[in-house]
């Protein structure tokens, strides 16, 4: 019997291109899900999932964001499946162990998908990261607290993001996403 998650995964991104045509990741995202029961673990040599939280402030104004250690970018937080294969899971885990925040709630829908190339670091090929991407939201304190993945975190307008030409091409596209939504 197939795993029910990997199934609902399939399911999810049929679901998003649907939403979304003008995102052309979903049939590349599909194959690889198709490609390996392995597409879930860091180990897989040609890449894996990761899950990411587009996690938003209470008010939806703002977005919290990580300087992040290894790539020294302003970006979304989020990591690796670890062998999970519930991303949107994956991405609330993520948003709590790197934000420090409790009382998040992660909508189940994907928000947006994104497949880069990272580069060879150290004795590590350079792997796609097939990144899913879930809204998750803030709904308690937004006191957040540094991890050691991150040299800083702190909440940006979403509003300043998407007019920002000099703001990572992804975060552009979650923060016009995220005010489209909310107009």
């Amino acid at each position: 019997m197939p795993d029910t998650s990997i199934h609902r995964l399939g399911n999810a991104l049929h679901r998003h291109g649907e939403a979304f045509p003008d995102t052309h990741d979903v049939p590349d995202f599909l194959a690889f899900l198709a490609s390996a029961p392995e597409a879930f673990e860091r180990t897989h040599a040609s890449g894996h999932f990761t899950g990411s939280a587009w996690l938003v402030s209470a008010d939806g104004e703002r977005v919290l964001l990580t300087h992040h250690r290894k790539l020294g970018r302003w970006l979304q937080l989020g990591g690796h499946a670890d062998g999970d294969p519930d991303l949107a899971r994956v991405a609330l885990r993520e948003a709590e162990e790197e934000s420090g925040l409790v009382d998040l709630v992660v909508e189940p829908e994907i928000f947006d998908l994104d497949r880069h190339l990272i580069p060879a670091r150290g004795s590590e090929p350079a792997h796609w990261h097939y990144d899913v991407r879930y809204v998750v939201r803030a709904t308690a304190s937004e006191a957040f607290a540094v991890s050691e993945e991150s040299f800083d975190l702190a909440w940006h307008s979403i509003r300043a993001i998407a007019q920002d030409p000099l703001a990572d091409e992804s975060l552009r596209r979650m923060a016009s996403r995220w005010l489209a939504r909310t107009l």
